[in-house]
């Protein structure tokens, strides 16, 4: 469970490579991070983000080996015990980094800074999923368990200081295909790119069933066909690497010692810099660019969801992401969403992760962002 009071640190740090661990062994040897207190870490890599992007699998692996190392733990056992989320591809701008959550209790009261929110975060697994559960009903209904079990984790009462859930789910190859045919079950779709959508959508409501953004339980027919439904704080990303939801709950509450605060807001589409503006005032960073801009140096890290507008359009205007044999629409839209963002952050280590299949409206999703809390 949670610490009464917890102080929940955030450490940002660039990577060569997928297997690049370096920068978190200095932080872990020179003694500023206990890696007893990691509790997440969610990471972007370079690879392509599609079915066949191993370098998510690769960064597990070496990061949960480094600090299995540090703990006397095998890698599985600190899988276990951490939520690892990493998401694949860095397109345009975007730069190849992790972002480090740790979490510790403070016992002594007086070290909570000030009497109002702050940073906090939780994490939860669902059960392993089938082959023929991906993208159904059964994936809606354990995610939106585990959503509530990690805003328990991080000790939030209200939905209304949750602001990024952040979610790593499965996906369909022809092997786990056969499987299920072998059981004489059927998948969601034969098509193992078009499942990443399936599992990403299915997650995303289970999120949004999970905060009330849904009144009732959407039938799984509503996957990726009815927009109108949609979590405004959900970002969902599908690996190969698992088969299981791992879900981090990011938000405020008030029994918090952390030097952080977290606001979101959500785009519209992709070129939608109001919102971008909106959520940068909503972690206290300004109210407009000038303001913004003289606040860079307290983002701590943005995150954000985008997608090719499914309409093929955006703002009246045709855009041919969907099109593209040669590039992935995905790819098009990290590139886009990713650029407008670091402007603003002053930095290409920013969180972007493509497909935003029931996160935000479509062609939109929710942008995040943790800052440190007053002047450096």
């Amino acid at each position: 469970m949670m610490p009464a009071i917890q102080k929940v640190d955030v450490y940002k740090i660039a990577t060569a490579g997928p297997a690049d661990v370096s920068g978190l062994i200095r932080l872990i040897d020179n003694g500023t991070l206990d890696p007893r207190t990691i509790i997440a870490i969610l990471g972007k890599t370079e690879g392509n983000g599609c079915v066949n992007d191993f370098t998510r699998e690769y960064a597990t692996a070496a990061l949960a080996g480094c600090i299995g190392q540090r703990l006397g733990l095998a890698a599985t056992e600190v899988e276990q015990r951490i939520a690892f989320v990493m998401s694949g591809g860095t397109e345009g701008v975007l730069s190849p980094h992790i972002t480090v959550f740790a979490r510790s209790s403070v016992d002594d009261v007086n070290e909570l800074a000030v009497a109002q929110k702050r940073l906090v975060v939780g994490i939860a697994h669902t059960r392993a999923f089938l082959p023929e559960e991906l993208g159904r009903q059964v994936q809606i209904e354990e995610t939106a368990k585990a959503v509530t079990a990690a805003m328990a984790d991080a000790g939030i009462a209200a939905v209304a200081d949750v602001h990024f859930v952040q979610i790593k789910c499965p996906l369909l190859t022809a092997e786990r295909m056969r499987a299920a045919h072998l059981r004489k079950q059927t998948v969601v779709t034969e098509d193992a790119y078009a499942s990443m959508g399936y599992s990403r959508g299915a997650s995303a409501l289970g999120v949004a069933l999970a905060l009330g953004e849904l009144r009732d339980m959407p039938a799984e027919s509503v996957v990726l066909s009815d927009w109108r439904a949609y979590s405004e704080v959900a970002s969902t990303s599908a690996g190969i690497e698992l088969m299981c939801n791992v879900v981090i709950v990011m938000g405020n509450a008030l029994r918090s010692a952390s030097r952080y605060v977290m606001g979101h807001a959500v785009m519209k589409d992709a070129i939608d810099l109001n919102a971008i503006i909106a959520a940068f005032h909503s972690a206290g960073l300004g109210g407009d660019t000038t303001e913004i801009l003289a606040a860079q140096d307290r983002v701590v890290n943005v995150f954000a969801k985008a997608e090719a507008a499914p309409s093929g359009v955006v703002r009246g205007a045709r855009h041919t992401m969907l099109d593209d044999s040669d590039i992935n629409s995905t790819r098009h839209a990290r590139a886009a969403v990713g650029g407008l963002i670091a402007g603003f952050a002053g930095t290409g280590l920013v969180y972007v992760s493509g497909g935003a299949e029931h996160q935000g409206p479509p062609g939109g999703g929710p942008i995040a962002i943790i800052a440190r809390v007053g002047p450096q």
